[in-house]
């Protein structure tokens, strides 16, 4: 469904990515995991068309989008849910429902995609003219996500979605994230908690200084010597 092949992204003189290949397949939930400053979001950003790569190709269903602005990319069905929640602090829940709605792909299924995000987050419809900036974290995180639907995305990157949450709100958003890859939404799952997303990948990637240093089924990958030495302290 998406390929990434050969990839080099540059911040400044500052190389982020060196030679990123790997490949998401239709309906699989991939697991891009590694340190802090490894390379995820930059590899994330470029594919949603926020940076530009100096070198390489990425596609999607065989449509070359290296480059593309990121509104583009949008409307083509690859949805992001961004690091740090990124809603709109001042406008309520709706306005922000609203804004994912916006897409030309994604304005004749409105209706259907709301009653979507509220059945997987029902306190979203209680919140409705709530300002985003006073929900709680995870409130936020499900309002990231509902958003992200509104656009009737067909892939979806989660840019560490368990960032800052409880123990259980975590496992409430990756039960969601898995429920929503069983209803067929493609999911890349971009974590520093590399223990459970292991678990939940059919495939994975280790990330380190730019650079894939690993690749391969989630379960293999946890079993792993070197990703439990330098991940799980084991």
């Amino acid at each position: 469904m998406l390929r990434v092949d050969n990839l080099d992204v540059f911040h400044g003189d500052a190389q982020a990515l060196d030679d990123v290949s790997l490949e998401i397949g239709e309906g699989a939930v991939v697991a891009i995991v590694g340190a802090n400053g490894a390379g995820k979001t930059s590899l994330i950003r470029t594919i949603a068309g926020m940076h530009r790569p100096a070198r390489g190709r990425i596609a999607f269903r065989d449509i070359e989008i290296g480059g593309w602005e990121s509104h583009r990319v949008c409307n083509l069905g690859i949805g992001q849910v961004a690091e740090g929640r990124q809603v709109f602090p001042t406008l309520s829940v709706a306005e922000n429902l609203d804004v994912g709605a916006m897409l030309p792909r994604a304005r004749g299924s409105r209706v259907r995609n709301l009653e979507r995000v509220f059945a997987l987050f029902p306190v979203l419809a209680e919140r409705l003219r709530q300002a985003a900036g006073t929900l709680s974290g995870g409130e936020q995180q499900m309002l990231a996500i509902g958003r992200c639907l509104m656009g009737a995305p067909e892939l979806v990157m989660f840019d560490e979605p368990s960032l800052g949450l409880a123990p259980a709100l975590v496992q409430h958003l990756l039960r969601t994230i898995r429920d929503l890859n069983r209803e067929g939404l493609t999911c890349v799952l971009v974590e520093q908690n590399v223990a459970v997303s292991l678990k939940l990948a059919a495939q994975a990637y280790v990330l380190e200084n730019g650079r894939i240093t690993l690749s391969g089924a989630g379960e293999a990958l946890l079993a792993d010597e070197r990703v439990r030495r330098a991940y799980l302290g084991l």
